[in-house]
């Protein structure tokens, strides 16, 4: 993510009555209810326990002249305990029946809780299919820092996007939306013709189907974390091409952003083939953006694949940071949300990276910038970047705050200057390689970085990573440039 800047809650009486009595046996219960969260530090009912998805199959059908979504999500996971019950993330929306390997189940609503209990227990090791159908008008959520995620509906009503850090997929589709567990995608759009819709991964097939409507139907074949899928309804300009390695391309621009956006995304194939050069091979299948009207979001969001910007992107550097996401957040993900340094300081110090190869700062510029409070250099280097360690936010509000990405780039600049160039590009390249796909904590990444370089670390994790107190200059001269 770049800097901040910045209902219809249950089924009819009838329906729920029909779910709270579908799938009785009466048997005795083997297993046990999965948890309703798997306590983040900081949204501890986010996801849930008991089970791990495997793949989801969203069909989805929405019409932006009436704000109404339509929906089926099939869910394949694989229980991890016996469950005679589990959880799924939910927010808004009325669900109108649920399905588990086939069978009717019961089910009832608390909160974003939809809890689910099959007519049989299922078994420790099962792989279980759940077909939920659900429809409604979808909301955006709003953040603890204020901001808001979730379904938004783009200005003038024309369209819609769906974003999701760090709890908002759960307006828009029922699963376990906690980072820590990634899945395959199959995203199916419906959308009156004439309207675009566009999602993560690969387009499979674009179908004008026979009443005025057009299906689009989107792969993602790599893991990804429920909080990076997205869906942008609009009437935008559709480009495609490949990068010089062959990398495929699908950028979709609102028509009024066209001309803004062209300067910016044209680099857009030299920048995947620099990140290659950088952090190596490219993550997933695919890469782009998604330009939106201007002023629909508060942000820009590293979704997966196609990043969305809320309006042209203003600078290279954005465009950057957020396609350096796609190795350090979308394809190495955070363990938990305390983590996000791991995502933005990263993508802050590929910034400082792309700059120091492209004729501006250097790296160690941009650190001296911070330390100095030089905004000539680096115009964040005025913010609070000292005021918590990034891997210890005080709370929620703050993982999206200036020291998770200014003073994490200045983390990743100190282990640079205390093993050098060769150790740390090293370093960078295979933390994005051995933990590709999956999901990595602060822990892991100290641990990993100790044993990657052969160099004991621990003052740098304890000023810099962890310290309480604003940190300052190194003593010893830096060994990078």
């Amino acid at each position: 993510m770049d800097h901040r800047v910045l209902s219809r809650l249950a089924a009819p009486a009838v329906a729920a009555l029909l779910a709270l009595t579908t799938g009785c046996t009466g048997e005795t219960v083997q297993g046990r209810p999965g948890a309703s969260g798997v306590r983040d530090p900081f949204f501890p009912k986010a996801g849930n326990g008991g089970y791990q998805v495997e793949h989801y199959s969203l069909d989805l059908d929405y019409d932006p002249a009436d704000g109404r979504l339509h929906a089926t999500a099939v869910i394949t996971a694989r229980a991890e305990q016996g469950l005679s019950s589990f959880n799924l993330d939910l927010s808004g929306l009325e669900v109108e029946g649920v399905r588990v390997q086939g069978a009717g189940a019961r089910f009832n609503r608390t909160g974003n809780e939809l809890t689910v209990r099959p007519a049989e227990d299922l078994e420790r090791g099962e792989v279980f299919r759940t077909e939920v159908d659900y429809s409604g008008r979808p909301k955006a959520v709003t953040d603890p820092d204020g901001s808001e995620e979730g379904w938004i509906v783009t200005p003038g009503g024309k369209g819609a996007v769906a974003v999701g850090e760090p709890v908002g997929s759960m307006a828009w589709f029922p699963g376990n939306h906690h980072p820590s567990d990634k899945a395959t995608y199959d995203i199916t759009v419906t959308v009156p013709r004439g309207y675009e819709a566009v999602s993560n991964g690969e387009l499979r097939s674009r179908t004008e189907a026979g009443d005025g409507r057009t299906v689009f139907a989107w792969h993602s074949a790599e893991p990804m974390a429920s909080y990076l899928a997205t869906v942008a309804v609009g009437k935008f300009e559709v480009t495609t091409g490949r990068t010089a390695s062959g990398i495929p391309l699908y950028t979709a621009v609102s028509p009024g952003e066209a001309a803004a956006s062209r300067a910016v995304l044209a680099r857009l194939p030299e920048m995947v083939e620099w990140g290659v050069g950088r952090f190596g091979p490219y993550p997933f299948s695919s890469s782009g953006a998604i330009v939106l009207p201007a002023h629909s979001l508060g942000y820009a969001l590293e979704t997966q694949t196609r990043p969305v910007f809320p309006g042209a992107p203003g600078s290279e550097e954005l465009l950057l940071h957020e396609l350096a996401h796609q190795w350090f957040g979308d394809s190495v993900s955070p363990e938990s949300w305390k983590d996000m340094w791991l995502n933005e300081g990263f993508a802050t110090y590929a910034e400082w990276l792309w700059s120091e190869d492209h004729g501006g700062p250097s790296a160690q510029q941009h650190f001296d910038a911070y330390l100095a409070g030089d905004t000539r250099v680096d115009r964040e280097a005025g913010s609070d970047w000292g005021a918590f360690p990034p891997a210890a936010p005080p709370n929620p509000k703050e993982i999206s705050a200036s020291p998770v990405y200014g003073r994490g780039a200045m983390v990743l600049q100190r282990v640079r200057q205390e093993v050098g160039d060769e150790k740390f590009f090293a370093l960078v390249r295979g933390w994005a390689a051995d933990h590709r796909h999956g999901n990595a904590s602060t822990a892991d990444f100290t641990a990993y970085a100790e044993e990657k370089t052969g160099h004991d670390l621990s003052k740098v994790w304890d000023v810099w990573l962890y310290g309480k107190d604003r940190p300052k200059a190194p003593k010893h001269p830096a060994k990078a440039s």
